[in-house]
Protein backbone atom coordinates (compact mmCIF):
# COMPACT_ATOMS: atom_id res chain seq x y z
CA UNK A 1 0.00 0.00 0.00
CA UNK A 2 0.84 3.43 -0.86
CA UNK A 3 2.22 4.05 3.07
CA UNK A 4 4.46 1.21 2.73
CA UNK A 5 6.27 2.08 -0.21
CA UNK A 6 6.79 5.68 1.20
CA UNK A 7 8.30 5.39 5.01
CA UNK A 8 11.57 6.01 4.35
CA UNK A 9 10.68 8.87 3.15
CA UNK A 10 7.76 9.95 6.50
CA UNK A 11 10.54 11.42 8.53
CA UNK A 12 12.99 12.97 6.41
CA UNK A 13 16.41 13.79 8.40
CA UNK A 14 15.17 12.50 11.75
CA UNK A 15 14.74 9.57 10.62
CA UNK A 16 17.92 9.76 8.92
CA UNK A 17 19.98 10.95 11.47
CA UNK A 18 18.95 8.20 13.73
CA UNK A 19 19.89 6.00 11.50
CA UNK A 20 19.75 2.63 13.07
CA UNK A 21 16.31 3.17 14.83
CA UNK A 22 14.24 3.25 11.62
CA UNK A 23 14.23 0.24 9.16
CA UNK A 24 15.71 0.07 6.11
CA UNK A 25 15.81 4.11 6.10
CA UNK A 26 16.49 5.75 2.71
CA UNK A 27 15.34 9.11 3.12
CA UNK A 28 17.15 11.50 0.48
CA UNK A 29 14.81 14.67 1.73
CA UNK A 30 17.08 17.62 2.19
CA UNK A 31 17.62 18.85 5.87
CA UNK A 32 14.71 21.42 5.69
CA UNK A 33 11.94 20.13 3.07
CA UNK A 34 8.93 21.64 3.13
CA UNK A 35 5.65 19.92 2.11
CA UNK A 36 4.99 20.89 -2.02
CA UNK A 37 1.93 22.75 -2.17
CA UNK A 38 2.24 24.87 1.19
CA UNK A 39 3.65 27.26 3.37
CA UNK A 40 3.97 24.64 6.75
CA UNK A 41 7.17 23.73 7.46
CA UNK A 42 8.38 19.41 7.72
CA UNK A 43 9.29 18.13 11.01
CA UNK A 44 13.18 18.12 11.21
CA UNK A 45 16.07 17.95 13.96
CA UNK A 46 15.62 21.60 14.51
CA UNK A 47 14.18 22.14 17.97
CA UNK A 48 10.72 23.69 17.95
CA UNK A 49 7.60 24.79 20.43
CA UNK A 50 8.15 22.43 23.84
CA UNK A 51 5.95 19.04 23.91
CA UNK A 52 4.89 17.13 26.21
CA UNK A 53 4.22 13.41 24.73
CA UNK A 54 2.50 10.61 27.29
CA UNK A 55 3.75 7.41 25.89
CA UNK A 56 1.83 4.50 27.70
CA UNK A 57 2.20 0.56 26.72
CA UNK A 58 2.12 -2.67 28.10
CA UNK A 59 3.89 -4.49 30.66
CA UNK A 60 7.59 -4.72 28.43
CA UNK A 61 7.88 -8.89 29.65
CA UNK A 62 8.80 -9.56 25.83
CA UNK A 63 11.92 -8.91 24.47
CA UNK A 64 9.80 -6.78 21.42
CA UNK A 65 8.09 -4.75 23.87
CA UNK A 66 11.10 -3.99 25.63
CA UNK A 67 12.43 -2.86 22.54
CA UNK A 68 9.11 -0.85 21.93
CA UNK A 69 9.73 1.34 24.85
CA UNK A 70 13.95 1.74 24.46
CA UNK A 71 12.93 3.04 20.73
CA UNK A 72 10.63 5.86 22.23
CA UNK A 73 12.89 7.02 24.95
CA UNK A 74 15.96 7.07 22.77
CA UNK A 75 13.78 8.72 19.87
CA UNK A 76 12.61 11.57 22.40
CA UNK A 77 15.92 12.07 23.86
CA UNK A 78 16.69 13.34 20.22
CA UNK A 79 14.61 16.11 20.87
CA UNK A 80 15.56 19.10 23.45
CA UNK A 81 12.06 20.44 23.69
CA UNK A 82 10.33 16.74 24.25
CA UNK A 83 9.36 15.75 27.27
CA UNK A 84 8.55 11.71 27.39
CA UNK A 85 6.33 11.15 30.38
CA UNK A 86 6.00 7.31 30.39
CA UNK A 87 4.06 5.20 32.29
CA UNK A 88 5.41 1.84 33.89
CA UNK A 89 3.13 -0.23 31.95
CA UNK A 90 0.65 -2.75 32.52
CA UNK A 91 -0.84 -5.82 30.73
CA UNK A 92 -3.87 -5.65 33.28
CA UNK A 93 -6.51 -3.98 31.09
CA UNK A 94 -7.96 -1.69 34.40
CA UNK A 95 -4.29 -0.52 35.18
CA UNK A 96 -3.42 0.80 31.93
CA UNK A 97 -6.09 2.43 31.55
CA UNK A 98 -5.70 4.36 35.10
CA UNK A 99 -1.65 4.95 33.91
CA UNK A 100 -3.52 6.77 30.54
CA UNK A 101 -6.03 8.71 32.56
CA UNK A 102 -3.33 9.75 34.78
CA UNK A 103 -1.69 11.11 31.61
CA UNK A 104 -4.84 12.89 30.12
CA UNK A 105 -5.04 14.28 33.51
CA UNK A 106 -1.57 15.83 33.49
CA UNK A 107 -3.00 17.45 30.03
CA UNK A 108 0.21 16.08 28.21
CA UNK A 109 0.19 17.38 24.84
CA UNK A 110 0.00 14.10 22.54
CA UNK A 111 -0.42 10.71 23.66
CA UNK A 112 1.05 7.52 22.59
CA UNK A 113 -0.40 4.47 23.32
CA UNK A 114 0.28 0.73 22.55
CA UNK A 115 -2.91 -0.89 24.47
CA UNK A 116 -2.41 -4.64 26.08
CA UNK A 117 -6.18 -4.95 24.56
CA UNK A 118 -7.09 -2.52 21.59
CA UNK A 119 -10.87 -3.36 21.88
CA UNK A 120 -10.46 -3.19 25.58
CA UNK A 121 -8.62 0.40 25.59
CA UNK A 122 -10.75 2.13 23.53
CA UNK A 123 -13.12 4.17 25.90
CA UNK A 124 -9.85 5.40 27.11
CA UNK A 125 -8.61 6.50 23.56
CA UNK A 126 -12.14 8.41 23.06
CA UNK A 127 -11.78 10.04 26.24
CA UNK A 128 -8.10 11.42 25.75
CA UNK A 129 -9.42 12.63 22.17
CA UNK A 130 -12.69 14.46 23.66
CA UNK A 131 -10.43 16.34 26.33
CA UNK A 132 -8.27 17.39 23.35
CA UNK A 133 -5.30 15.60 23.11
CA UNK A 134 -4.69 13.70 20.00
CA UNK A 135 -3.80 10.14 20.19
CA UNK A 136 -1.55 7.87 18.23
CA UNK A 137 -2.63 4.73 18.27
CA UNK A 138 0.63 2.32 18.01
CA UNK A 139 0.21 -1.27 16.78
CA UNK A 140 -2.50 -2.61 18.75
CA UNK A 141 -5.74 -1.13 16.92
CA UNK A 142 -8.44 0.67 18.97
CA UNK A 143 -12.25 -0.54 17.82
CA UNK A 144 -13.24 3.11 16.58
CA UNK A 145 -11.36 4.86 14.67
CA UNK A 146 -12.56 7.90 16.68
CA UNK A 147 -10.43 7.14 19.69
CA UNK A 148 -7.03 7.97 17.64
CA UNK A 149 -5.85 10.58 15.16
CA UNK A 150 -3.12 8.62 13.72
CA UNK A 151 -2.61 4.40 13.56
CA UNK A 152 0.90 3.29 12.77
CA UNK A 153 1.84 -0.64 12.93
CA UNK A 154 3.03 -3.64 11.88
CA UNK A 155 1.79 -5.87 9.13
CA UNK A 156 0.86 -9.40 10.72
CA UNK A 157 -1.22 -10.48 7.80
CA UNK A 158 2.14 -9.37 5.32
CA UNK A 159 4.42 -10.95 7.77
CA UNK A 160 2.91 -14.13 7.23
CA UNK A 161 2.49 -13.78 3.61
CA UNK A 162 6.30 -12.55 3.24
CA UNK A 163 7.31 -15.36 5.51
CA UNK A 164 5.33 -17.93 2.99
CA UNK A 165 6.29 -16.17 -0.22
CA UNK A 166 10.25 -16.80 0.83
CA UNK A 167 9.54 -20.45 1.66
CA UNK A 168 7.85 -21.43 -1.02
CA UNK A 169 10.45 -20.23 -3.62
CA UNK A 170 12.58 -22.19 -1.78
CA UNK A 171 10.98 -25.29 -1.98
CA UNK A 172 8.80 -24.45 -5.16
CA UNK A 173 10.72 -26.91 -6.83
CA UNK A 174 10.73 -29.59 -4.75
CA UNK A 175 7.78 -32.44 -5.33
CA UNK A 176 5.67 -33.50 -2.26
CA UNK A 177 7.14 -30.54 0.40
CA UNK A 178 5.46 -30.33 3.55
CA UNK A 179 5.91 -27.23 6.02
CA UNK A 180 5.56 -26.50 9.75
CA UNK A 181 3.92 -23.69 11.63
CA UNK A 182 4.94 -22.39 15.12
CA UNK A 183 2.57 -19.96 15.75
CA UNK A 184 2.17 -17.40 18.82
CA UNK A 185 -1.18 -17.08 20.92
CA UNK A 186 -4.36 -18.12 19.33
CA UNK A 187 -6.67 -16.12 20.99
CA UNK A 188 -4.76 -12.72 19.57
CA UNK A 189 -6.20 -11.61 16.30
CA UNK A 190 -2.63 -10.48 15.43
CA UNK A 191 -1.91 -14.26 15.19
CA UNK A 192 -4.67 -15.19 13.19
CA UNK A 193 -3.47 -12.65 10.70
CA UNK A 194 -0.11 -13.88 10.44
CA UNK A 195 -1.31 -17.54 9.63
CA UNK A 196 -4.00 -16.26 6.99
CA UNK A 197 -0.86 -14.41 5.49
CA UNK A 198 1.03 -17.26 5.59
CA UNK A 199 -1.34 -19.80 4.50
CA UNK A 200 -2.97 -17.19 1.23
CA UNK A 201 0.86 -17.48 -0.07
CA UNK A 202 1.35 -21.45 -0.03
CA UNK A 203 -2.10 -21.02 -2.40
CA UNK A 204 0.53 -20.08 -5.06
CA UNK A 205 2.69 -23.10 -4.70
CA UNK A 206 0.96 -26.30 -5.12
CA UNK A 207 3.58 -28.57 -4.30
CA UNK A 208 3.56 -27.25 -1.46
CA UNK A 209 1.32 -28.20 2.06
CA UNK A 210 1.10 -27.32 5.38
CA UNK A 211 0.98 -30.33 7.58
CA UNK A 212 1.22 -29.26 10.81
CA UNK A 213 0.41 -26.12 13.26
CA UNK A 214 1.18 -25.44 16.61
CA UNK A 215 0.46 -22.45 18.86
CA UNK A 216 2.73 -21.65 21.60
CA UNK A 217 3.06 -18.23 23.83
CA UNK A 218 5.70 -16.44 22.74
CA UNK A 219 8.19 -17.26 25.58
CA UNK A 220 11.25 -19.39 25.27
CA UNK A 221 9.46 -22.07 27.39
CA UNK A 222 6.33 -22.72 25.49
CA UNK A 223 8.63 -22.38 22.49
CA UNK A 224 11.32 -25.18 23.38
CA UNK A 225 8.06 -27.83 24.64
CA UNK A 226 5.38 -26.37 21.47
CA UNK A 227 8.62 -27.70 18.98
CA UNK A 228 9.58 -30.58 20.78
CA UNK A 229 5.77 -31.74 20.34
CA UNK A 230 6.27 -30.73 16.45
CA UNK A 231 9.24 -32.38 16.15
CA UNK A 232 7.51 -35.77 17.53
CA UNK A 233 4.82 -35.58 15.51
CA UNK A 234 6.54 -34.72 12.30
CA UNK A 235 9.20 -37.11 10.96
CA UNK A 236 9.85 -35.38 7.99
CA UNK A 237 9.17 -32.12 6.81
CA UNK A 238 11.05 -28.76 4.58
CA UNK A 239 10.39 -25.76 6.29
CA UNK A 240 9.10 -24.33 10.06
CA UNK A 241 7.80 -20.38 10.08
CA UNK A 242 8.33 -19.70 13.67
CA UNK A 243 5.93 -16.25 14.49
CA UNK A 244 8.17 -14.81 17.49
CA UNK A 245 11.56 -14.94 17.64
CA UNK A 246 11.96 -15.03 21.35
CA UNK A 247 9.76 -18.26 21.26
CA UNK A 248 12.21 -18.97 18.35
CA UNK A 249 14.98 -19.26 20.88
CA UNK A 250 13.23 -22.24 22.73
CA UNK A 251 12.08 -23.64 19.29
CA UNK A 252 16.14 -23.99 18.03
CA UNK A 253 17.13 -25.38 21.75
CA UNK A 254 14.26 -28.39 20.85
CA UNK A 255 15.57 -28.85 17.34
CA UNK A 256 18.91 -28.82 17.88
CA UNK A 257 18.13 -31.42 21.06
CA UNK A 258 16.50 -33.53 18.48
CA UNK A 259 19.72 -33.21 16.00
CA UNK A 260 17.42 -32.18 13.56
CA UNK A 261 18.75 -30.27 10.26
CA UNK A 262 16.78 -31.76 7.71
CA UNK A 263 14.67 -28.68 6.69
CA UNK A 264 14.78 -24.60 7.17
CA UNK A 265 13.46 -22.73 9.28
CA UNK A 266 12.16 -18.57 8.98
CA UNK A 267 11.89 -16.89 12.31
CA UNK A 268 9.32 -13.75 12.79
CA UNK A 269 9.90 -9.68 14.75
CA UNK A 270 13.52 -9.69 13.74
CA UNK A 271 15.15 -10.12 17.18
CA UNK A 272 19.50 -9.32 17.06
CA UNK A 273 19.70 -13.43 18.45
CA UNK A 274 17.84 -14.36 15.32
CA UNK A 275 19.81 -12.35 12.94
CA UNK A 276 23.24 -13.44 14.82
CA UNK A 277 21.79 -17.20 14.02
CA UNK A 278 21.22 -15.86 10.23
CA UNK A 279 24.85 -14.41 9.76
CA UNK A 280 26.32 -17.59 11.18
CA UNK A 281 24.50 -19.56 9.23
CA UNK A 282 25.34 -22.38 11.34
CA UNK A 283 21.72 -23.83 12.01
CA UNK A 284 18.09 -24.47 10.26
CA UNK A 285 17.33 -20.81 11.01
CA UNK A 286 18.09 -18.91 7.41
CA UNK A 287 15.20 -15.57 7.97
CA UNK A 288 13.08 -13.83 9.74
CA UNK A 289 10.71 -11.77 9.03
CA UNK A 290 10.42 -8.07 10.70
CA UNK A 291 7.61 -6.59 12.78
CA UNK A 292 9.71 -3.44 13.36
CA UNK A 293 9.57 -2.03 16.75
CA UNK A 294 11.37 1.03 15.39
CA UNK A 295 7.27 1.68 15.15
CA UNK A 296 7.84 3.27 18.43
CA UNK A 297 10.50 5.90 17.21
CA UNK A 298 8.92 6.69 14.19
CA UNK A 299 5.52 7.39 17.16
CA UNK A 300 7.39 9.61 18.64
CA UNK A 301 8.30 11.65 15.48
CA UNK A 302 4.61 11.79 14.90
CA UNK A 303 3.42 12.60 18.65
CA UNK A 304 6.25 15.46 17.74
CA UNK A 305 4.89 16.94 14.34
CA UNK A 306 1.56 16.80 15.59
CA UNK A 307 2.46 18.69 18.66
CA UNK A 308 4.08 21.28 16.70
CA UNK A 309 1.58 21.46 14.12
CA UNK A 310 4.08 20.35 11.36
CA UNK A 311 3.44 18.13 8.30
CA UNK A 312 6.29 15.54 7.72
CA UNK A 313 8.93 15.33 5.16
CA UNK A 314 8.31 13.84 1.83
CA UNK A 315 4.54 14.19 1.84
CA UNK A 316 2.59 17.47 0.62
CA UNK A 317 -0.11 17.10 3.11
CA UNK A 318 -0.65 19.54 5.91
CA UNK A 319 -1.71 17.00 8.40
CA UNK A 320 0.38 13.63 9.17
CA UNK A 321 -1.50 10.92 7.64
CA UNK A 322 -4.43 8.74 9.85
CA UNK A 323 -2.37 5.56 9.00
CA UNK A 324 0.46 3.91 8.21
CA UNK A 325 1.64 0.37 8.12
CA UNK A 326 5.52 -1.00 7.86
CA UNK A 327 6.62 -3.12 5.88
CA UNK A 328 7.88 -6.53 6.74
CA UNK A 329 11.19 -7.45 5.05
CA UNK A 330 12.49 -10.68 4.65
CA UNK A 331 16.16 -11.12 6.32
CA UNK A 332 18.23 -13.17 4.70
CA UNK A 333 22.45 -14.07 5.50
CA UNK A 334 22.13 -11.78 2.35
CA UNK A 335 20.76 -8.25 3.58
CA UNK A 336 21.58 -9.27 7.64
CA UNK A 337 24.15 -6.54 8.07
CA UNK A 338 21.95 -3.83 6.85
CA UNK A 339 19.17 -5.05 9.45
CA UNK A 340 21.77 -5.78 12.31
CA UNK A 341 21.35 -2.31 13.65
CA UNK A 342 17.46 -3.23 14.02
CA UNK A 343 17.80 -6.37 16.00
CA UNK A 344 16.39 -5.94 19.28
CA UNK A 345 17.50 -8.30 22.14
Amino acid sequence: MPETSRRGLLFGTAAVSAGALLTACTSNEPKNSTPATNNVPAADDKPGTPVTIGFAGPQADHGWLNAINENAKQRAEKYSEVTLEITEGSNDTAAQIGQIQTLINKKVDVLVILPADGKALTQVGLQAMKAGIPVINLDRVFASPQAYRCWIGGDNYGMGLNAGRYIGEQLKDKPNAKVVELAGMDNLELTKQRTQGFDDALKNYPNIRKVARQAAEFTVESGQAKMAQLLQAQQQFDALWNHDDDQGVGALRAIQQAGRTDFLMVGGAGAKSAMDAIKADNSVLKATVLYPPTMAASAVDLARALGQKKGVSGMSELEIPASITLYSAVVTKENVDEYLPTGFS
